[in-house]
């Protein structure tokens, strides 16, 4: 199994998983040509694609959708809410979307994938879980842990979570009122010291290697994500391999040991 960030954050959010011999795309929020070019570094061309796993309709994860199904016919997995929405936003793309339940497997070629429900400000929000030779899963752009997405992504040996936001810097930054309580709700996202919660249990139920998604450019850096995770595996006599993902730019996990940025 080979994971492969492309783009994480606001600005978009893209993601490859190699797994049981499919290419599954997750969310395409970045344009057809620089998510062109990504491929082809990794020598492979969009029309390769098994599928996109679209996780919600917020622009940043699906703006390149369009393009990619009218230029290559990819086919496009959400849930029913979300499908519904992308089928009104995007025209052309309701000729290419299948349903998943979230809870039910789903099996694409020789590949496992189960979506999970996540909390955001979205009428409905997914993560996956994706099950192959090893198991991964991603999990971005949700503002608390529940039971679903812990046990949903208990046992992953790789995996992707949001790290979003410094509380402190969030606090004392320049966002108004309400986009920073927005942020800090229920159904906002993730901050560091959340994230490294989750790379705890993470972590005592076999995860190798860890990615931090979504850092927020205005309320984080790398360097406090990756810090306040260390932390909290530290203090919890847990380790694990880190590498914080750029707004855009490739991050690779690979085969449980190697995690590179």
């Amino acid at each position: 199994m080979r994971v492969t960030v492309f783009a994480s954050g606001s600005t978009g959010n893209c993601a490859l998983v190699q797994a049981g011999g499919e290419r599954l795309l997750i969310d395409a929020g970045i344009s057809l040509r620089r998510l062109g070019g990504f491929l082809a570094a990794e020598g492979l061309s969009p029309s390769e694609l098994s599928c996109v796993l679209v996780t919600h309709e917020h622009a940043d994860h699906v703006c390149g959708l369009s393009m990619l199904t009218k230029k290559h016919g990819t086919r496009v997995i959400a849930p029913r809410t979300v499908a519904a929405r992308l089928r009104g936003m995007l025209p052309g793309v309701e000729d290419y979307i299948d349903i998943i339940r979230p809870g039910e497997p789903l099996r694409i070629g020789g590949a496992g994938v189960r979506a999970f429900h996540t909390m955001h400000d979205t009428d409905e929000s997914v993560g996956y879980r994706i099950e192959a030779e090893s198991s991964f899963g991603l999990c971005t752009d949700l503002g608390c842990l529940t039971d679903e997405v812990l046990e949903a992504m208990s046992g992953v040996e790789l995996a992707v979570i949001e790290s979003n936001y410094d509380e402190r810097m969030l606090c004392d930054g320049p966002y108004p009122v309400y986009l920073k309580r927005r942020i800090l709700s229920g159904h906002g996202h993730l901050s560091n010291d959340e994230a490294g919660k989750l790379a705890v249990h993470l972590a005592r139920n076999g995860a190798q290697s860890l990615i931090l998604g979504h850092l927020s450019r205005e309320n984080n850096r790398p360097e406090l994500a990756l810090n306040a995770v260390r932390t909290a595996l530290r203090e919890a006599g847990e380790n694990l391999r880190l590498a914080a993902a750029p707004p855009l730019g490739v991050v690779r996990m690979e085969a449980l040991e190697r995690c590179r940025a």
